[in-house]
């Protein structure tokens, strides 16, 4: 594995290609996730009060395709 920092501010990362795709993908997307939440100013209770709002408005919407 080979990590280097260009010029431009960004940082390079080469792995081999027996690397398994799935766990590099996964590790891809969190940091996508670092990198578009490192400004945030939210609180996790802000997220989690967030989705349960969501939640609650889709089962309202939802819930008599599941419940007879």
């Amino acid at each position: 594995m080979l990590i280097e920092r260009t010029d431009n501010n960004q940082i390079v990362i080469t792995v081999s290609s027996g690397v398994d795709s799935f766990g590099l993908q996964r590790l891809i997307d969190y940091v996508k996730y670092l990198e578009a939440t490192a400004k945030s100013k939210a609180k996790q209770a802000d997220a989690d009060k967030l989705a349960d709002e969501v939640n609650a408005t889709w089962w309202a919407k939802n819930s008599k395709r599941f419940i007879k």
